[in-house]
């Protein structure tokens, strides 16, 4: 054991000397499927990602002073220089203990006409107004004389670390998460709105990941972003290793000074997003975003009765789909070349929830309460024990 701890640390320093995080599969973790150039939403051609991270004080809330630990989240399915393009899109949710803004005419119309931003819970309404102010701001609706369009903003709670009764996030924070979109790397852990999220019995947050699909001669991308705040510890696996049962005697969370609440052990929200180039059409996409409870499974969530499990998924194929005036002709794949797709999303989603778990870094906030990083080195034992990694 004390070899395998050297063997980790030496890995772990240097991956941090060339300034990054580690991934779980620096880990060594292994995971099925073959991944984009990124791992990560990024991976699908014209999307990008944005944050705002908003950190700040220490010690007893006051409210409307903090301790802060929040932030938003800003994603772009054609990148923000392409301003009105909708993508067809669906959504779904597992429990629906928790907020996205938007949904409704998603499914009644097929597209999503606007970015995905993503906040803490009691953030919704000022960012979905700082968003609808951006459009008329930057002209997002390229000229057009009369429009209305329904923002879609989505919710994880992080009053445990965070004065979420202060009202943090202001416009500012909406539009600096926007103006930092960019694709590429992105990155995880506390950062934008995970920013002060839990996760199974850790400290959890941002996590993406990607796959590539081949049909035939064509090769797409599927890619994931979570914002990850679900699940109790005792259900936590890992590769199918139980470590959350393994790492019961490990500090996970620490209260200071709890907030008045019903909170129970597997309560708390995941947001879903999920990419893919391949042209589906919205009831495609539907069926898609049904899948992601499934990689949510793998890692121990159960769609808990205090959980928002709400999810999204959107195709960036068919560009031209949109059209207020004219017959629009699309491609689309038969559902019998679908089952594929699942597989991506499923495998996609449980990495970027371990890969949230993995780059989220301790964190105390109002209070001093406390939640605890996932231990690499006895997460590493763990497996090496069950023999997932040598």
């Amino acid at each position: 054991m004390k070899r395998i701890f050297i063997i980790c640390t030496i890995m772990l320093l240097f991956i941090a000397s060339y300034g990054q995080k580690p991934r779980a599969r620096d880990l060594g973790i292994p995971f099925n499927g073959t991944t984009g150039t990124n791992n990560a939403i990024t991976d699908v051609i014209g999307v990008e990602v944005g944050y705002s991270t908003i950190i700040s004080g220490k010690g007893e809330n006051l409210i409307g002073k903090g301790p802060v630990r929040t932030g938003v989240t800003a994603i772009f399915p054609r990148g923000k220089s392409k301003k009105f393009s909708p993508v067809y899109a669906n959504w779904y949710s597992l429990n629906g203990n928790g907020e996205m803004t938007g949904t409704t005419w998603v499914t009644e119309s097929g597209f999503l006409e606007t970015p995905i931003m993503i906040t803490n819970t009691n953030s919704v309404g000022v960012v979905r107004d700082a968003v609808l102010k951006w459009y008329v701001d930057t002209d997002w609706y390229s000229g057009e004389d009369w429009w209305y369009t329904y923002p879609v903003v989505a919710e994880t709670y992080d009053g445990f670390l965070n004065d979420i009764y202060g009202f943090h996030v202001k416009e500012e924070h909406v539009l600096e998460a926007i103006n930092n979109a960019a694709s590429g790397t992105i990155e995880e852990g506390n950062v934008g709105g995970g920013t002060g999220m839990m996760c199974l019995g850790f400290k959890g947050g941002t996590g993406t990941s990607s796959r590539i699909v081949k049909i035939k001669d064509s090769t797409y991308t599927v890619g994931v972003i979570v914002q990850s705040n679900f699940g109790g510890k005792r259900n936590f696996t890992v590769a199918g290793v139980p470590v959350g049962r393994e790492l019961k005697d490990t500090l996970n969370y620490v209260y200071k000074a709890p907030p008045n609440s019903r909170r129970k052990e597997g309560d708390g929200s995941i947001i879903v997003i999920v990419a893919t180039d391949a042209p589906f059409l919205p009831h495609q996409l539907k069926r898609i975003a049904q899948r992601v409870p499934l990689g949510i499974g793998i890692v121990g969530g159960r769609g808990s009765n205090g959980s928002g499990d709400i999810f999204l998924a959107f195709s960036t194929a068919n560009e031209n789909a949109f059209n207020r005036d004219e017959t629009s002709t699309v491609k689309t794949f038969s559902n019998d070349m679908i089952t594929p797709f699942f597989d991506a999303t499923v495998q996609a989603v449980e990495e970027a929830i371990i890969n949230a778990m993995v780059a989220a870094e301790t964190m105390e906030g109002i209070n001093g309460n406390k939640v605890y990083a996932l231990p690499h080195n006895l997460l590493i034992e763990t497996l090496k024990k069950y023999n997932r990694i040598e």
